[in-house]
């Protein structure tokens, strides 16, 4: 009797005994999908650089790459032409930098409540409310940038002229509080990954909320806080709309906020929407200064994500 059971405890424990007696077809399915899912990524980006390459190649045969990279110059379309891109990656680089003076704080400060202080309840409302602002079409924010954020700018200004009506200023302010809930969202879940065991250990020690927030929540959340912040760059670099109709369209090698600017991608919208002529030189500097930003938006990811493997926590 005793043999008989110990048998079956023994079949029981052996390699065969565990195998499954059916496979599983849906978990290969979703295997395929999500496989699927990564390659239409990796495609799209690839895509995107086989149908840069050539026509950027092209204007570099008759434009002197030196010229375009340092020239402080920009005006393609006029006679002359001039091809010195600095004027656009200025002003790319200004209206960025005040969108992230905006983003940057209100954002965090925003993943921190939802993190740290908010009970689950005003977290539940105030996340989705949060969120909305991500769903808003950006033409929205550049009117709005135009209507009512210029006009109240230049009523306020303690002196000078203020603001002219397209401004850098505007549209980065605008553009600051489009990207906040990328920020607040990504940098909450990060934070909220945390291990408990790190708060209570904190507390246990006399620590107040506001230290368990910035010496041990903050820290060990880091590498996902940087991930949110580059993403929200990666947006603000990529963004079109609102710089096209806040900042202006003409072409400005300035440090100024208060005047108005072009930045790449609102060049690239207003050249691609004209009536150059497939082939052209005009044409192809879409193509160029399409190239520049995506190298400029590669560049910084690589570096975030060496920054994110350096700073990455493994809790287990």
């Amino acid at each position: 009797m005793s043999s008989s059971i110990s048998g079956r405890r023994a079949a029981s424990g052996s390699p065969g005994f565990l195998k499954r007696s059916q496979p599983r077809h849906g978990e290969k399915a979703i295997k395929v999908l999500l496989v699927a899912a990564s390659l239409v990524s990796v495609m799209t980006t690839i895509g995107i650089v086989i149908a840069l390459i050539p026509p950027a190649i092209t204007f570099f045969g008759k434009v002197n790459f030196g010229e375009f990279i340092i020239g402080t110059d920009w005006s393609p379309l006029f006679k002359p032409p001039s091809f010195g891109v600095i004027p656009l990656v200025t002003g790319t680089l200004m209206v960025t930098l005040i969108a992230l003076l905006v983003a940057v704080p209100l954002g965090l400060g925003a993943a921190v409540y939802l993190s740290e202080y908010a009970n689950p309840r005003v977290r539940k409302f105030f996340k989705p409310m949060l969120e909305v602002l991500a769903g808003i079409p950006t033409v929205v924010y550049g009117f709005f940038a135009l209507k009512a954020i210029t006009p109240l700018l230049q009523d306020i200004w303690p002196g000078g002229e203020g603001p002219q009506v397209f401004n850098a200023l505007a549209a980065g302010f605008v553009m600051g509080v489009m990207i906040i809930p990328t920020i607040a969202s990504l940098a909450e879940d990060s934070m909220s990954a945390v291990p408990r065991a790190l708060r209570d250990g904190a507390f246990a020690l006399g620590s107040s909320r506001m230290q368990v927030s910035t010496r041990v929540v903050f820290p060990a959340a880091l590498s996902g806080i940087v991930a949110a912040v580059v993403l929200g760059i990666s947006r603000a670099l990529g963004e079109t709309m609102i710089v096209a109709i806040a900042a202006g369209g003409r072409p400005n090698l300035s440090f100024d906020p208060l005047e108005g600017m072009q930045t790449m991608t609102a060049f690239i919208a207003a050249a691609g929407i004209g009536d150059l002529p497939t082939g052209s030189i005009g044409y192809q500097t879409i193509f160029a200064v399409g190239s520049l930003l995506f190298v400029m938006t590669l560049v910084m990811n690589l570096l975030s994500i060496r920054l994110v493997r350096k700073y990455r926590e493994v809790y287990e």
